[in-house]
């Protein structure tokens, strides 16, 4: 009798745990897939980023685009990125990190600075035109590589946009995006200037895509410094915003600019809006 008794209890209780259990693994099963998918998502985008870079060579060994289109990209990139840096990056960084998050901040603000003013002191965004900076190899390769550096944390913050969220991901790729093409316009020019051909030109702009294209997938690998990674990413998209892109706009003095700068912030709040994010 008290057999009979426990045999249903037991199959219950046993029953129970299997559940349970299938439950959780096909919540981890779709944990897993959800994560495959975000960084299959942004090696993708990443590709498309790299080849953001090889358009804007392209346009500058072409020769026919107009030089105040670059302007008009610079101008948006530079209010979108300050928009998503403060309203995305830097708060999804806090929630992962703390209040050490504006440390790391800081670390990739200052660290961009640093490349940018020892290594590639010639660097700026937009056509260059001062050919006797550029004309000795030492001076085109320190760009080069400072560019190639800057184009790495592309990579890098993309990547780790992808592994919060999807959301992330998208809105910094598209800030990434903005400005790929002002830098394939840069190196490009940079290398014309500097007295080498095309073919030398188009090179330099895929340098900077395979560096793109690194970042990502060094990120991608190493998913378990994304608390670093990420405030990182957010200090160089800060420094990429306020020093190398609004300084270039302002050299541009008419209400357009200003206007698509205002455009730029305006366009990640409607995106929020509409996506509820």
């Amino acid at each position: 009798m008290g057999r009979s008794v426990l045999r249903p209890y037991m199959f219950k209780r046993e029953f129970g745990t299997r559940t349970q259990s299938a439950k959780l693994s096909s919540a981890e099963n779709l944990m897993t897939h959800d994560l495959v998918f975000r960084v299959g998502l942004a090696a993708l985008l990443g590709v498309m980023a790299a080849a953001g870079n090889l358009i804007g060579g392209y346009f500058v060994v072409r020769g026919d685009w107009s030089r105040k289109y670059l302007q008009y990209f610079l101008a948006l990139g530079a209010g979108y990125m300050l928009a998503v840096a403060f309203l995305d990056i830097i708060p999804e960084s806090v929630r992962l990190s703390g209040e050490r998050a504006f440390l790391y901040v800081l670390i990739g603000f200052f660290l961009v600075h640093l490349f940018e003013h020892t290594i590639a002191p010639h660097f700026h965004f937009g056509e260059e035109t001062h050919h006797e900076e550029v004309s000795h190899g030492h001076a085109r390769t320190t760009v080069l590589l400072g560019l190639a550096i800057h184009t790495f944390f592309d990579g890098v913050a993309i990547a780790a946009g992808f592994l919060v969220s999807t959301w992330l991901g998208v809105v910094i790729f598209l800030a990434v995006f903005l400005h790929k093409l002002p830098e394939g316009f840069t190196v490009a020019s940079l290398v014309l200037a500097s007295g080498m051909g095309k073919r030398n030109a188009i090179l330099a702009a895929g340098l900077l895509g395979i560096a793109t294209l690194l970042g990502v997938v060094l990120t991608s690998a190493l998913q378990g410094q994304l608390k670093y990674a990420l405030p990182v990413s957010g200090g160089v998209t800060l420094y990429v915003a306020a020093s190398d892109l609004l300084p270039e706009v302002n050299r541009q003095p008419n209400w357009r600019m200003a206007l698509l700068v205002f455009v730029g912030v305006v366009s990640l709040l409607i995106m929020q809006a509409l996506f509820h994010v």
